[in-house]
């Protein structure tokens, strides 16, 4: 079975901040493929569930952020899912808006739900789908903006992503990283303007 947990807040006051956007992925994911309704479990939101032909679990701990670990850890734990098995959804300041990255291992980079995971598995090797809410461009503004909400002017492009990520998860869930990173792309990019030909004079004919 593979875990895919979504990070973020517990509570409807938290519910469209940017530090939700993994919570969001998740929710998107188990309404593509009709996962039962969430239930509480593991200290989480937890449900099972398939996505073409592969056994899936969700999960959106509900310890809040900073100890996300304890909810992910009690799963993985429970069921003996190695890390290599699990996917995380999280928001990412270093990442432009609407863009993703991935990344397997390696530190938190300040992000206290990951900081948590890695204290409660077995070690940091999971799978980050790192999806960009930009930076605020002074890191004294970091706290408020990630606890801010997505305004307005964002939805066209966060529904677009969100549901390009459900689309396109079954080609991550096969390992092809980056067969996942370019369809979510290719989605959820404007198309390119068509470049005009240029206009073909005719000769003119010569007077007799």
């Amino acid at each position: 079975m593979i875990l895919i947990v979504g990070l973020g807040n517990p509570g409807s006051e938290y519910e469209r901040n940017r530090h939700n956007i993994g919570f969001m992925a998740v929710d998107e994911i188990a309404r593509k493929y009709d996962f039962p309704a969430f239930r509480q479990k593991y200290k989480g939101h937890y449900a099972e569930g398939s996505i073409k032909g592969e056994k899936v679990a969700l999960l959106k701990p509900q310890t809040y952020m900073n100890e996300s670990g304890r909810s992910v850890g009690e799963v993985a734990k429970f069921y003996k899912i190695p890390t290599s098995d699990i996917i995380v959804f999280h928001d990412e300041l270093d990442v432009a808006p609407g863009k993703l990255k991935i990344k397997i291992g390696g530190g938190a980079a300040g992000h206290n739900g990951l900081r948590s995971m890695d204290d409660w598995l077995d070690n940091p090797d999971y799978k980050r789908v790192r999806m960009g809410i930009g930076h605020p461009g002074d890191k004294d503004r970091v706290h408020g903006y990630v606890l801010g909400n997505f305004p307005k002017s964002d939805d066209d492009w966060l529904e677009k992503l969100l549901a390009a990520v459900a689309k396109e998860v079954p080609v991550l869930l096969k390992g092809d990283d980056a067969g996942f990173l370019n369809n979510v792309a290719r989605t959820t990019q404007p198309p390119k303007p068509k470049k005009e030909k240029p206009e073909v004079k005719g000769e003119e004919g010569a007077n007799g």
